[in-house]
C-alpha cells in the first residue's frame, strides 16, 4: 500500500474528474508521507475524498499520472495483468488483422506514458514516464505471455525511449534491446502492402500505424489515377496507391532516408516502375510543381505535426493552410485531396476552418467525401485530450465555375 498521500487544490482536479489521466503540478495542495519519484501514491480530493492510485514524479508538470480511480486496488502484477490483457483482447476485437498493430497506447488503455507496437514478430516499447518506466519489462512479459497463447511467438523486443519528452520527466534518452539481439529490419504486411520497417532509427517506433484504414480508404480513388503523395516518410500511402492501380505515383519527401526505405519498400512490391520518390522539400516543390502546370487525379497531404504546443498554433495554421491552398491547385477539377493533421493541438474545428479558408483563398469548392480519424488500435479516450490526434479529410476538389 502507498504511504504518501497527494490532496488537490479545493477547485483542482476538473479534467481528472472528467475523465482526464493526470494531475498536473499547479493542481497540488500537498504531498504527505514518504515516497520516491515512481512511486504510487493515493489521490485525495481537497475534502479528503479519495479519487484513485497513480505515480508521482515532481519533475514533471504531470506530477501524477492515474493508475486506478478505485482507492483499494493495488498496483501489482495481477493488476499489470488485467490492464494488459484487457489491451490484447481489445486489439483482437476491433482490428481486422493484428500482425502489425499498436498494442498498448498509453493513457488509452489505461497504462499512461508507456506505448508498445508490435511489428510482425517484433515488439517495440516507448516508456515515456518515470513511474510506468519500472514496469515496462513486466509489461513486455506479460505480452509475451498472452500472445504466445495465441499461437504468436515474438522473436525480439526493442525499446525506443529516445523522444526528448523523456528529459521533461527527468530521465535519459535512451534505445536498445530488452532482452537478446537480433536484426531490426523487420518485414511487415499492411493492407497487402509489404514493408521494411527500421524499428531501431525509424522515425518514432518505425512505422506510422494509425493510418493503416485512412491508406486503405485514399487506394479505393486511386485506380488508372496520377497521385501526389506529399511528405511520403517511407512510401506508405504511395505504396497502397500503387497496389490499388495507380497509373503514376509520385512520392516526396524532404527525408533521405526516408526516401531510401521508400524506394525499398517500391521494389519490394514490384512498383518501382510506377511509383517513383524524390527527395526534396514539399513546401518548395509544389509551387514549382504548379508553374509548370502539373495537375493530379489525387493529392495526398500526411504532414508532420506542425505544432506540438499551443503557443505555436498560429504559425502552425500558416502552415496548415499553405500546404492545402498549394496542394488544391495541382487537383485537376473533380479529382481529389486527403489531408490531415496530427497534431492534437491543432483541433478538429480548427483543422476544418483553415483548409476552408485554404479552399476560399484559391477559390476552389470542396465535396466533403470521408472524415476519419486514427485506426482503432489507437483508441481515443474521451477525456485525454491527447489520445485525439489525427484529423483526416478526403475531398472532392472542384473549380468554382
Amino acid at each position: 500500500m502507498a504511504n504518501a498521500v497527494v490532496t488537490l487544490k479545493k477547485g483542482a482536479g476538473r479534467t481528472l474528474k472528467q475523465g482526464g489521466p493526470w494531475i498536473y503540478d499547479n493542481e497540488v495542495e500537498s504531498i504527505m508521507g514518504s515516497f520516491e519519484d515512481g512511486d504510487i501514491v493515493l489521490v485525495h480530493d481537497f475534502d479528503g475524498y479519495p479519487l484513485g492510485r497513480g505515480f508521482i514524479n515532481r519533475n514533471s508538470k504531470l506530477t501524477v499520472r492515474m493508475m486506478t480511480r478505485d482507492r483499494d486496488t493495488e498496483v501489482d502484477d495481477s493488476f499489470l495483468r488485467m490492464r494488459v490483457k484487457n489491451a490484447w483482447e481489445y486489439r483482437k476485437k476491433v482490428m481486422d488483422d493484428i500482425s502489425s498493430c499498436r498494442v498498448i497506447f498509453g493513457e488509452a488503455d489505461f497504462l499512461p506514458g508507456i506505448v508498445v507496437d508490435k511489428f510482425a514478430d517484433v515488439l517495440v516499447v516507448e516508456s515515456l514516464a518515470l513511474g510506468i518506466d519500472r514496469f515496462k519489462e513486466r509489461i513486455v512479459g506479460i505480452l509475451k505471455e498472452l500472445m504466445e497463447a495465441d499461437g504468436i511467438h515474438i522473436r525480439g523486443v526493442y525499446e525506443r525511449s529516445d523522444a526528448k519528452v523523456r528529459e521533461q520527466e527527468g530521465m535519459e534518452r535512451y534505445k536498445g534491446f530488452i532482452g537478446e539481439p537480433f536484426d531490426t529490419k523487420v518485414e511487415i504486411v499492411e493492407n497487402g502492402v509489404r514493408y521494411y520497417v527500421d524499428v531501431k532509427d525509424g522515425q518514432k517506433t518505425g512505422f506510422f500505424l494509425d493510418q493503416k484504414y485512412n491508406r486503405r480508404a485514399v487506394a479505393k480513388l486511386c485506380r488508372d489515377a496520377r497521385v501526389l503523395d506529399c511528405f511520403t516518410h517511407t512510401g506508405s500511402f504511395a505504396l497502397n496507391a500503387g497496389i490499388a492501380g495507380a497509373f503514376h505515383v509520385t512520392g516526396v519527401d524532404a527525408s533521405e532516408l526516408g526516401v531510401a526505405q521508400a524506394r525499398e519498400n517500391a521494389a519490394l512490391n514490384g512498383l518501382q516502375d510506377r511509383v517513383e520518390f524524390i527527395c526534396e522539400d514539399v513546401f518548395d516543390l509544389l509551387p514549382r510543381l504548379e508553374k509548370q502546370g502539373e495537375k493530379y487525379d489525387v493529392v495526398i497531404l500526411d504532414p508532420p505535426a506542425f505544432t506540438k504546443s499551443r503557443s505555436s498554433i498560429k504559425k502552425a495554421v500558416k502552415g496548415y493552410r499553405e500546404i492545402n491552398l498549394r496542394g488544391m491547385k495541382l487537383v485537376k477539377d473533380g479529382g481529389y485531396l486527403a489531408t490531415c493533421s496530427c497534431s492534437h493541438f491543432m483541433d478538429q474545428e480548427l483543422f476544418t476552418q483553415t483548409v476552408g479558408q485554404a479552399a476560399r483563398n484559391v477559390h476552389k469548392r470542396l465535396r466533403q467525401v470521408e472524415f476519419r480519424t486514427q485506426a482503432p488500435d489507437h483508441p481515443i479516450l474521451w477525456g485525454a485530450g491527447d489520445s485525439y490526434y489525427l484529423k483526416f479529410y478526403i475531398f472532392q476538389v472542384c473549380d468554382e465555375k
